[in-house]
């Protein structure tokens, strides 16, 4: 078996050497014969080599597109937060001219201050400003925001204010509803579920009429609140168990979840003008 792979070998291998010494003209037709047999095979590799090389070509194209998606990426996530920091400029610089407009039409000798912390119980029934005995700020002082009332002041040092918050139970005040005149004393109830601050006004006059959106102000009683400051609006009326008065639920005008800028009243005197912090008949 292997003398005769042997032979074929040898004999392919003379016939070889015979056709490759043979005149050209005479290995002409051979050649052809070959080239022709070949090609399809030649056209067949050049093909796949050609194919090869667009796909090698493909791949870097790719691997320069994800490059360039990542440079993309990179410059927009920059723009977003370019924009979100122009945003909140913006926002502020609202907050501010809303501020300085509210100053310049008070009529009290008003304390401007920041918000610079709150509780950590949850309610929100604390805070801490940055202005304190230094600036003029005292306890029991009234509280503001653009909106309304916002609590007293609690303690002070130096350099900082508490202040209680007008949703804190303890934080009573003498309030009168501005359409009828009726009196009462309004006390905090704590934040709802929905981020609201209702406050309850309660001892108001049975016979005195209260309907809801009824605007609630302070009446300057008790020397701690001077008069006018709004409250907020009636949202509920009811009867109390002994039936000699009504109560109403209120809801804070001022947001007191979202606070940032805010004002101490150094004047609380009950003869100090009357100071409205909206108009009169506007609903939340």
């Amino acid at each position: 078996m292997r003398e005769r792979r042997f032979t074929i070998w040898v004999v392919l291998a003379i016939l070889l050497l015979v056709l490759l010494n043979l005149p050209a003209a005479q290995t002409l037709g051979v050649k052809n014969a070959v080239r022709s047999g070949l090609a399809p095979l030649q056209e067949s590799v050049s093909n796949g080599w050609h194919r090869l090389r667009e796909g090698w070509a493909t791949v870097r194209g790719l691997g320069g597109m994800a490059i360039e998606n990542q440079r993309m990426a990179t410059e927009v996530a920059r723009l977003l937060g370019e924009v979100r920091d122009l945003k909140l400029l913006e926002r502020e610089n609202e907050q501010l001219r809303s501020v300085l407009g509210f100053t310049s039409r008070a009529q009290r000798d008003l304390i401007p201050a920041e918000v610079i912390a709150r509780s950590r119980d949850g309610w929100w029934q604390t805070l801490r400003l940055n202005k304190g005995a230094e600036h003029g700020a005292a306890p029991n002082q009234a509280v503001i925001s653009v909106d309304g009332l916002v609590g007293r002041v609690l303690s002070v040092s130096g350099r900082t204010s508490d202040v209680l918050l007008l949703s804190d139970p303890t934080c009573r005040v003498s309030a009168q509803i501005l359409r009828t005149g009726a009196f009462g004393i309004v006390s905090g109830r704590g934040p709802q579920w929905d981020g609201s601050v209702v406050c309850r006004m309660e001892f108001i006059n049975k016979n005195i009429p209260v309907q809801p959106g009824d605007e609630v102000i302070t009446s300057g009683l008790g020397g701690v609140f001077p008069r006018g400051l709004l409250i907020g609006y009636v949202d509920r009326v009811s009867t109390d168990r002994s039936g000699l008065y009504q109560y109403a639920d209120i809801i804070s005008k001022a947001d007191l979840g979202t606070l940032q800028y805010v004002f101490a009243v150094r004047d609380a005197s009950p003869g100090a003008p009357y100071l409205r912090v909206q108009q009169e008949g506007a609903r939340p």
